[in-house]
């Protein structure tokens, strides 16, 4: 085993930051894992009573990746398509208005949001670390730390990736915690060089 073959893989033995992003990028990993190259059929299956959709996590993760690494950290305001949005019509427009989207534009919108996010990260934490206060702040005037972006992120991807193996069972039955060796997103992305 190499890391190239499961480049994936938190360190071992990093530093705090190490562990908190490589935490999160398995994260990412897995949920792209269990949302990879599905047909608009494949992402628009829902089961039980929930509206849940692969494609409806693809764009609300897009979304939130570009709330904590855009807004949150910076103060950045969201660009396309969340700056058209109506929230206050649909406060869950990023899950509803997926299903009119093509496969292609929510594998690209999460691939691009997450890029941005690692590239808004890494500039982050080579400025500060991840005890620096970030831009959020409270209505009684308390800012977050990026470590606190960071656990708030994992704790979202952890959620969601639970629905997402769910789902995804339920398309075609692929299960398991982690991609097999050497898989890399259909979408040919380069994968984050191991740490």
């Amino acid at each position: 085993m190499t890391n190239s073959d499961y480049w994936w893989e938190p360190p071992l033995a990093g530093t705090e930051a190490e562990h908190l992003v490589g935490a999160l990028d398995r994260l990412r990993t897995t949920f792209r894992w269990k949302a990879d190259d599905l047909d608009a059929t494949g992402l628009q299956t829902r089961i039980g009573a929930s509206s849940l959709t692969l494609g409806s996590l693809l764009k609300h993760l897009a979304s939130v990746e570009e709330q904590m690494f855009g807004t949150k950290l910076s103060g950045a305001p969201l660009g396309a398509p969340w700056d058209t949005a109506d929230w206050e019509a649909d406060r869950d427009w990023d899950f509803n208005s997926a299903a009119k989207d093509t496969p292609e534009d929510l594998y690209a919108l999460w691939d691009t949001a997450v890029e941005r996010s690692r590239a808004r990260l890494d500039a982050a934490l080579a400025a500060g670390g991840p005890g620096q206060l970030v831009h959020h702040a409270y209505a009684d005037g308390r800012r977050l730390n990026l470590r606190r972006l960071l656990c708030d992120l994992i704790e979202e991807y952890g959620r969601h990736t639970g629905h997402a193996d769910l789902l995804r069972e339920a398309v075609d039955g692929r299960v398991g915690e982690d991609p097999p060796a050497g898989w890399h997103p259909k979408s040919n992305r380069p994968p984050r060089p191991a740490v």
